[in-house]
């Protein structure tokens, strides 16, 4: 079936079941970002590939609800579907909810699959619909029904993390999570993000596409701690692993079961923004429910010695592969047939040789000219374009190491660039430089900060769409809260930086069908300083790789912002050249000389 065939087959099951809107979110039963196939199901609705949207279907219109990041793509994807693009205002809002609310009439009823909707946005809809008395129907999966070659629940092996990259075993992590417990006066804790579950567990897997991760739930309590997972992907030497560090193992859908055994004297901590309606209808009603954000969530954000002293040499590692690829495109392009797949399989080929390489942590975005305004531009077969030796060529890449987790985004001028394209690069590095050098005191939060990556391209009437940064995991989710710098006073932007927190610096500038613009390094928040007025912090940048100096407009800098990239880039060269040859050192001095 087509796109407008599937539509059909969908509204026909809507008129069956009485069902006047239905709601097909980007998500699984794990809230995870990245979404194993089984359950890619507005993808398979609608054809659009982006991570983030929601479609919504009604007796008489289909519609795609994203942000900034994916219009282009989406308005590309969307052609001929009979599916419209609605644009968000701002990213990750439930915009679509108000459009429901306003556009059904009194008494009609919304459906949506009850395993892909948490609590809090059942109340954010039911709140919103109570206006009109719309009715909210969680009980049918109707895309389960049309969907006949549905792929299967991913089964990959699972493989024990070991200490020597965490830190910290199982049973040392389930100790201070029951401390948390205890404190939060709580008998159990489920978990059902996937992120959570590999940290606390140590397990790591290949069920989801550029994360580590093992479709699974977990229940902790104050005895006992439950792993629910299918058994075939557990081998011998891994449960006795994990029960030797007391943890049980048992099917993946007796979750369900473990729930409704819990009695009216239990104490159940779960988040209501993670946890999806069918397993929080699977508790008894007179169990009581804590609410909050995982405990697990803060302690793996808080990166222990062990995993900082791995990161930083995974850093290394990663810099080493990037300016290797750097020294390949400068010398082949334009002498041999270079697009925008084979750089990006080159870059994987180099990552590939290094240490601990297990994989990439995102889809690569390589973006020639005016693919690089498409925030998450992902080149096709249809769209690869051929690089030349002229215009601007984004790239934004990142690995997955048993050390930690990349993500860097560099932008390289394949020939002369313009006064322009200088001046547009320059303003956002400005951005990247001025909030690296932020100095913050103790419990400032994200949103405190963005201005600061802003503000060179404000004053210029220039801005950008998306966040400033995202916490990173380790050998975990490159996009890892609940720490992140956005324009938002609420949600992980609103989380007080801590040292030991990692987070992306990533400002940029899109000028569409020209070029796009951006510069990221991860940094890790360390403490500056201590005064009468209490401790400050700032960060300390961990990405290593040269910054494109042929696009710096250096009049446009200030003192102080030369001074940053020349100790960066003495700080990159002196990291990297020790595990270059002779050749590859002499390349990278020649791009981290100091500028005056």
């Amino acid at each position: 079936m087509n796109t407008q065939e599937k539509i059909i087959a969908l509204r026909k099951l809507m008129a069956s079941e009485g069902i006047d809107a239905y709601i097909i979110p980007s998500n699984d039963p794990h809230m995870g970002e990245y979404i194993p196939a089984h359950w890619q199901a507005r993808q398979w609705i609608s054809g659009f590939t982006g991570s983030a949207g929601t479609v919504v279907v009604t007796r008489d219109y289909a519609g795609l609800w994203t942000d900034s990041r994916y219009f282009l793509q989406a308005e590309d994807q969307l052609k001929g579907s009979g599916i419209e693009l609605q644009k968000l205002k701002i990213p990750h809002t439930p915009e679509h909810i108000e459009w429901i609310a306003h556009t059904l009439n009194v008494g009609n009823t919304v459906g949506i699959d009850g395993k892909l909707l948490s609590p809090a946005m059942k109340r954010l809809m039911e709140k919103s619909f109570s206006v009109k008395e719309i009715r909210l129907c969680l009980k049918h999966d109707f895309i389960g029904q049309l969907w006949n070659d549905r792929p299967a629940l991913p089964d990959c092996p699972v493989f024990i993390h070991d200490v020597e990259y965490t830190g910290k075993s199982t049973r040392e992590k389930l100790a201070e999570l029951r401390l948390g417990m205890t404190a939060a006066g709580v008998s159990h804790h489920l978990f059902v993000t996937l992120d959570d579950i590999a940290w606390l567990f140590n397990i790591r897997s290949a069920d989801v596409d550029f994360s580590p991760l093992a479709v699974s739930h977990a229940l902790v309590s104050m005895t006992d701690a439950c792993l629910f997972i299918n058994p075939a992907k557990i081998t011998a030497e891994v449960r006795t692993t994990l029960e030797s560090e007391g943890v049980n193992v048992y099917p993946y859908k007796q979750i369900s079961d473990a729930l409704a055994k819990l009695s009216k004297d239990d104490k159940v901590m779960l988040d209501p923004s993670n946890v999806n309606m069918w397993l929080m209808e699977s508790i008894p009603q007179d169990t009581k429910i804590v609410e909050g954000a995982a405990l697990t969530s803060l302690m793996k954000a808080v990166k222990n010695t062990t995993e900082l002293a791995n990161i930083h040499q995974t850093m290394i590692n990663d810099g080493i592969a990037m300016v290797k690829f750097l020294i390949w495109l400068e010398e082949n392009v334009g002498q041999e047939k270079i697009t925008e797949i084979s750089a990006s399989e080159k870059l994987h080929e180099f990552r590939s040789k290094q240490p601990g390489f297990m994989g990439e942590s995102f889809g690569t975005i390589a973006g020639y000219k005016e693919h690089g305004a498409i925030v998450h531009y992902e080149a096709t077969p249809e769209t690869d374009a051929e690089l030349h030796p002229e215009g601007l060529f984004l790239l934004d890449s990142g690995g997955q190491y048993l050390g930690g987790t990349t993500d860097i985004t560099r932008v390289i001028a394949l020939g002369d660039p313009s006064p322009q394209e200088k001046r547009d690069f320059t303003l956002a590095l400005k951005g990247t430089i001025a909030l690296s050098m932020a100095v913050f005191p103790e419990g400032t939060k994200g949103y405190q900060l963005e201005a600061f990556a802003r503000m060179p391209l404000w004053k210029c009437g220039l801005n950008y769409g998306h966040g400033t940064g995202h916490g990173v995991g380790f050998f975990l989710n490159v996009h890892e809260g609940p720490q992140s710098i956005g324009s938002s006073a609420s949600g992980a932007a609103a989380v007080p930086l801590q040292p030991g927190m990692i987070t992306s610096i990533e400002p940029g500038l899109y000028l569409e069908d020209r070029y796009g613009i951006r510069t990221e390094n991860m940094v890790e928040v360390v403490e500056k300083n201590t005064s009468v007025y209490g401790r400050f912090y700032t960060f300390e940048p961990l990405s290593l790789c040269p910054i494109d100096r042929k696009l710096i407009d250096i009049s446009l800098l200030t003192i102080e912002e030369k001074t940053w990239l020349n100790d960066y880039h003495v700080k990159v060269f002196w990291k990297l050249s020790q595990k270059l040859t002779v050749e590859e050192t002499t390349w990278l001095q020649a791009r981290t000389y100091r500028i005056r």
